[in-house]
């Protein structure tokens, strides 16, 4: 049996993202997303996911490269000493490596994962799972306080960020040499996964066998999508996209996922996508799915 979540990340980052998730849930492939109570277009998103129930949508939790819900001298550990607006630490090496060093406070990241949930439960979204901006929760210093946020919020699934040893052949690797910094980068990650495993499990947490995707962001394409539905394992996999236009707004927002956004989105709707999936045996689910069949098997 293989299965696949195909999550949105960034919804309610701008609306032209919210507006390409849900064009990429209702006439392509995406099941769930995951929205960020810090985003500028909030409001829209929270709009969006009430008129399409269907959509899973979770919580996108930032502690790195944006601003907090919480006021920021509750968080010294996690956001910028030096910055004229009050955000938190950028970079995610630098992050890595107070996450790593263990100078992150773990009570300040409960408490801004919990009031972000809480955020979005508020205004009537009925959250599923949560994930992290950049999946800053692989390290272990920020996974533990986000299992505690997440069950004290009633929420029972987690991104499993962690992705299979090959998450593509070598050769296609070989064909794209600006590829092999990420996947590098994910290969000297791996030694955290038993860890991740271990962590929700004891605290009842519900996730996916693993996630697809992280090494192609920015550069997925038509050809990247067949050869990783080519190579899915048996089990519960998450992929990651990021769909969007790149209008206006996101040409001011800070990401360097811009033009990229726009060809995701050609891919998750394309006629074909589908039957990529269906041809390999590959079924459709949601996160709300992958909960109601974990509680009831």
């Amino acid at each position: 049996m293989r299965r696949l979540i195909v999550n949105a990340d960034d919804f309610g980052f701008t609306a032209g993202v919210n507006r390409a998730i849900i064009e990429a849930h209702t006439g392509g492939i995406v099941t769930s997303s995951t929205l960020m109570a810090n985003g500028r277009a909030f409001d829209d998103a929270v709009r969006l996911a009430k008129t399409f129930p269907r959509l899973s949508v979770g919580c996108h939790i930032v502690v790195i490269d944006g601003e907090p819900v919480l006021d920021a001298t509750q968080l010294p550990s996690i956001t910028s000493e030096n910055s004229e607006a009050v955000r938190f630490r950028e970079g995610l090496p630098l992050f890595a490596a107070r996450a790593l060093t263990g100078r992150l406070r773990a009570d300040e990241i409960e408490r801004e994962a919990t009031a972000q949930i809480r955020k979005l439960q508020s205004a009537g979204v009925d959250v599923s799972h949560i994930d992290t901006h950049k999946h800053t929760h692989l390290f272990p210093g920020v996974l533990r306080p986000l299992l505690r946020a997440a069950r004290a919020c009633g929420v029972h699934a987690i991104r499993n960020p962690f992705g299979p040893r090959k998450p593509l052949r070598s050769g296609e690797l070989l064909r794209r040499p600006g590829l092999w910094t990420r996947y590098a980068e994910v290969r000297i990650l791996r030694n955290l996964a038993a860890g991740f495993r271990d962590a929700a499990n004891r605290a009842d947490l519900v996730t996916p066998d693993g996630t697809l995707g992280i090494v192609v962001t920015g550069s997925l394409d038509e050809t990247l999508f067949r050869a990783i539905a080519e190579i899915i394992p048996e089990g519960t996999w998450e992929f990651v996209c990021h769909p969007g236009y790149n209008d206006s707004d996101l040409k001011r927002a800070n990401t360097r996922l811009r033009e990229s956004r726009e060809t995701e989105l050609r891919v998750l709707t394309m006629p074909e996508a589908r039957d990529v999936l269906s041809k390999q045996g590959i079924t459709l689910i949601s996160y709300r799915e992958l909960l109601a069949t974990e509680r009831t098997g």
